[in-house]
């Protein structure tokens, strides 16, 4: 029997939604939640497999995200837990997961990976392509979602 799931992120730009989006396809036939939306997520208690994912800006990743792993601390005890970030800069996943999720979080995710992102100029402002030029050294439009990396994450979730 095929366990239910449930994909849960916070973007800002869009790249986590695309993230999650590919992983629903390779796990099949998840629920899909976008934090930004407004609507509170369906009950966990629904779901045995729970997926958390988000974007990871200046070292830190999205309010919406931090709240929802606090909020739910206690419902995702015993879940088949995983966690993904997006982002440009794939160097420091580990402090970036370290520093964002509280350890007991981290050592009962089945799978935590830094799955790539994606920067469209188009989507920000000239504040945060400034930033994003210095920090990341990238200014034209790049896309760093890395498909094996997808493919890894679904596998060790359905593992």
């Amino acid at each position: 029997m095929a366990m239910k799931t449930i994909i849960i992120y916070a973007t800002k730009h869009g790249a986590a939604g695309e993230i999650a989006r590919r992983i629903s396809e390779k796990i099949g036939n998840a629920v899909i939640h976008d934090l930004k939306q407004g609507a509170a997520p369906p009950s966990l208690a629904d779901f045995d497999c729970v997926i958390v994912g988000s974007p990871v800006y200046a070292g830190m990743i999205r309010k919406e995200a931090k709240v929802f792993l606090s909020q739910n601390a206690s419902a995702l005890q015993g879940k088949c837990l995983g966690l993904f970030l997006s982002g440009l800069d794939a160097s420091s996943e580990e402090t970036f997961f370290r520093s964002n999720f509280p350890a007991d979080t981290l050592q009962s995710a089945k799978a935590a990976k830094f799955l790539g992102g994606i920067f469209d100029p188009q989507k920000t402002g000239w504040l945060e392509r400034f930033i994003i030029k210095i920090a990341t050294k990238q200014s034209a439009y790049s896309n760093t979602i890395d498909d094996a990396k997808i493919e890894q994450f679904a596998e060790a979730m359905r593992g």
